[in-house]
């Protein structure tokens, strides 16, 4: 039964983070992209997995950033009664991490379908914008809503390097034509098992742009 739900309630996050910008419309055909995906892979040192643990190790080291030396005062600000702190910000982070992984690896047990690999439509681009794009906001599901248990960055950082650790380890020993070969059907479109983990990372931007945003009050505490 968990389990159902925890699929109900990726799917709905995903919905709205993912239909909360339209896909630009490609100028090439889906067979073009497909193609353009295959070639990228196969150019030795270009893409592979390099690029989605490239892109893990931005997200990272930009919220480290954002977060670093922060006070307990700072992490539990709220511009607002309606809005979040940055340490609620963080532990929706952590929490997601785990989750969305979860289901993305449940997606890559399921055996490929390297045939319908014509049916994504977004790019790797596309879902980094869109899911980053914080002129739509959204309310995250009840199992994801934070209470604000965080009062010092540094064990905060840790509890999320240590949901995040097992996300790097999973991609380092992937194959990155394999996940592209995973299709997943969500309800705003179809993606693939490469985008379902690149996922994890984007979620993360969008939420420490958020974290970025509060720092950005005029009320944010100086220490």
């Amino acid at each position: 039964m968990n389990q159902i739900m925890n699929m109900i309630t990726i799917a709905g996050l995903s919905a709205v983070l993912l239909s909360s910008t339209p896909v630009p419309q490609q100028s090439v055909g889906h067979n073009n992209y497909t193609e353009a995906i295959e070639q990228t892979l196969s150019t030795k040192g270009v893409e592979g997995t390099d690029s989605l643990l490239q892109y893990f190790d931005q997200t990272t080291k930009e919220l480290e950033k954002q977060v670093s030396g922060l006070s307990e005062a700072q992490l539990q600000f709220k511009a607002a009664p309606d809005k979040w702190s940055i340490s609620q910000c963080l532990e929706h982070i952590i929490l997601s991490e785990r989750m969305i992984f979860d289901m993305a690896k449940a997606s890559l047990t399921k055996a490929p379908q390297p045939e319908r690999k014509s049916e994504v439509q977004m790019t790797d681009d596309n879902l980094k914008t869109t899911i980053t794009d914080r002129s739509h906001k959204f309310q995250a599901p009840k199992e994801l809503q934070p209470t604000g248990i965080y009062k010092d960055s540094k064990t905060a950082l840790a509890d999320f390097r240590n949901a995040r650790q097992p996300v790097i380890d999973y991609i380092k020993k992937a194959d990155a034509k394999d996940l592209r070969n995973h299709i997943n059907d969500y309800p705003t479109g179809v993606v693939d098992g490469y985008q379902g983990l690149m996922f994890i990372a984007a979620h993360c931007a969008r939420h420490t742009k958020q974290i970025e945003e509060v720092k950005a009050d005029p009320n944010f505490p100086k220490q």
